[in-house]
């Protein structure tokens, strides 16, 4: 099996790095970015950037803020969105959220929705806490010099 694609026994969404879904955004033009964190986040923390190479990122919150309750209409509309835009089933998606949680679960709902190639980006954009309990310095999108901007 292939680096990052799904097993068809389990279900399961296969797994990247913040920088290896980066590498395969840039090489594979079917892929797509879908950054599940909350408004907030996308406001105060920053979103992906893929503008240098001519990508867009969806935007779908998996948790509403600020009661972070699974939207349950999540995976539908979704689907629909990436319908709208073009994007087939089989294109490969990576999920991403700030830590690889949220992502995991939303790959699994777009998995089970039909989507056979689901990514999680198992790093997130911000990453784990380092030593003084801080992200975006051991390790995710950011603390790979990826491509992003504060809005």
């Amino acid at each position: 099996m292939a680096h990052g694609e799904m097993t068809s026994e389990k279900q399961e969404p296969g797994s990247a790095s913040s920088a290896e879904a980066y590498a395969h955004l840039r090489a594979d033009e079917r892929a797509g970015l879908v950054d599940v964190r909350t408004s907030a986040e996308w406001t105060f923390v920053g979103v992906p950037d893929l503008s240098g190479i001519g990508r867009k990122v969806f935007f779908a919150e998996w948790q509403g803020f600020p009661s972070m309750t699974v939207d349950p209409k999540f995976a539908e509309t979704l689907a629909r969105r990436l319908a709208d835009a073009g994007v087939e089933p089989d294109a490969p998606l990576y999920f991403l959220c700030r830590s690889g949680a949220r992502s995991l679960s939303a790959a699994r709902a777009m998995t089970a929705a039909g989507y056979t190639r689901c990514i999680n980006v198992s790093d997130g954009f911000e990453g784990g806490m380092d030593e003084a309990r801080h992200r975006s310095r051991v390790n995710g999108w950011k603390a790979a010099g990826l491509p992003w901007v504060q809005s």
